[in-house]
């Protein structure tokens, strides 16, 4: 389940048996794999079209399984095996061919895809004497290379017409895609966007897990009810956390309801893999994740009087950066004054603890902190049921708000109100309630409540004071 691009690997690890086989692991260099492998499987008497269409078609067949993690996500130490009953055959330690090897060396860094899919295609292949398949005929291709086709027409002849040819691909160390951290609710990344969408698409085949309305990268309740669905729908404990187990089994199901291991493939479009996320936040940067950041140092500057107070206004200044550094050096974090991963772990973390310790719910005329993850159509949480006191309560005052059911679940009533807010108090209207809807939403609820609530021999036209 990787969310990056395919790349080439440094190196490829090979299992010398069967899956399950008790089998010793060789780790070499990927042109060196595909270089044994086309010597181990065809002949360097054929034609040159046919012997390049045979090396195109085993290259992409590697990449499909080191890229989907075919066997670690299985929980497998290696990324083939040389059994050819499943995957290609190599013979280790043997001599190459000089012309296979040449020619390796000259088109290892490209790969088959099929148009609109970014993943290398499963070119399911055989011999197609002793064994037929769907995919490719080896024997076959030296036929169609002595009629005169070309590669790229030979490889169009057994996989369809609606093919390309990925070239000059980055070749880099390949590592595992789970994440560094576990993710859990809160957390905001390309890893659980890829989480989020490859959950829908399962879902089609398992109704009972829960669409997530809005996968954008940001881990909230809808997203964590999701996870504990499956957890539980696939024997594994159920705590809305997904940590490498999670991972793998979410990328194991994922391969095998879109088929990615087969050549009718359904495919990953770019969109489901392109990075939205830097990373990093830092001096310069502006919007809502700056917005959250400054959210958070200003109610920890409440309690650590080493963390200043900063202003909640979306601008990543000076200030905001003075901030971050006083926050780092009281955590014991590298000074950077830049919030990566390592920063924001300990910043949303230290917030989450203090919010545990107040009961989230709707108490008439609190105002409660931001609950640390943003509200947005599909969550149902005991802090929607907080948010929609609140706008039930201001619709009183203002005809542009309207009125909605303290129900908990965040539906189209909600986003409404929601959109309507932000339009009032001069927001974008996202419809999704961040760090800063939520601080103005509860500002603008403290306002109109303590305004409406007259002292005691207070009343209409009466002076206090005379």
């Amino acid at each position: 389940m990787d969310a990056r691009i395919p790349t080439i690997p440094e190196s490829i690890t090979v299992h010398l048996g069967a899956p399950s086989a008790n089998a010793p692991n060789v780790t070499v260099p990927f042109t060196e794999y595909i270089t044994n492998v086309a010597s181990s499987e065809i002949y360097p008497t054929w034609p040159e079209s046919a012997i390049r269409a045979n090396i195109y078609a085993q290259i992409s067949f590697a990449l499909n399984r080191v890229y989907t993690e075919f066997y670690r996500s299985r929980g497998y130490d290696f990324d083939i095996t040389n059994s050819t009953a499943f995957d290609q055959s190599f013979v280790n330690n043997r001599d190459y061919f000089e012309n296979i090897s040449r020619i390796v060396d000259e088109i290892f860094n490209s790969y088959v895809v099929r148009q609109g899919n970014v993943e290398p295609l499963f070119t399911q292949y055989c011999d197609g004497i002793e064994v037929s398949c769907p995919g490719l005929s080896q024997w076959g291709t030296v036929t169609l290379a002595e009629q005169g086709m070309t590669p790229f027409e030979i490889l169009q002849y057994y996989y369809g017409n609606d093919i390309n040819i990925i070239r000059n691909a980055p070749v880099m160390n390949v590592s595992s895609s789970a994440p560094a951290r576990p993710l859990s609710v809160g957390a905001a990344s390309d890893e659980v966007r890829a989480v989020q969408i490859r959950l829908n698409r399962i879902s089609d085949n398992y109704p009972s897990i829960p669409k997530i309305a809005i996968p954008d990268g940001v881990f909230s309740f809808d997203t964590e009810d999701a996870v504990k669905r499956f957890q539980e729908v696939f024997s594994l404990t159920p705590d809305g956390i997904v940590g490498n187990a999670t991972w793998y089994k979410i990328q194991r199901i994922y391969n095998a309801v879109k088929r990615l291991n087969e050549l009718d493939s359904e495919g990953i479009r770019l969109d489901e893999v392109t990075a939205q996320f830097t990373g990093t936040t830092s001096l310069g940067d502006t919007g809502p994740s700056v917005v959250n950041i400054q959210y958070l140092l200003a109610y920890l500057s409440q309690f650590y009087n080493t963390v200043p107070l900063v202003d909640i206004d979306g601008i990543f200044g000076q200030n905001t950066a003075a901030a971050v550094r006083s926050f780092q050096d009281t955590f014991d974090i590298p000074v950077t004054g830049e919030v990566d991963l390592e920063t924001w772990d300990a910043l949303y973390k230290t917030y989450i603890g203090f919010l545990e310790t107040i009961p989230f719910k709707y108490v008439e005329g609190n105002v409660l902190p931001y609950p640390g993850v943003p509200l947005r159509f599909g969550v149902e949480s005991d802090s929607v049921r907080v948010l929609q006191e609140y706008i039930g309560f201001i619709s009183q005052f203002i005809d542009e708000i309207p009125f909605v059911s303290p129900t908990g679940y965040f539906g189209t009533q909600t986003r409404d109100a929601v959109y309507a807010l932000q339009a009032f108090v001069g927001l974008p209207q996202s419809g999704v309630v961040a760090a800063n809807t939520w601080n103005e939403i509860s500002s603008l609820y403290s306002d109109l409540y303590n305004g409406s609530r007259l002292s005691d021999g207070q009343y209409p036209g009466y002076e206090i004071g005379i």
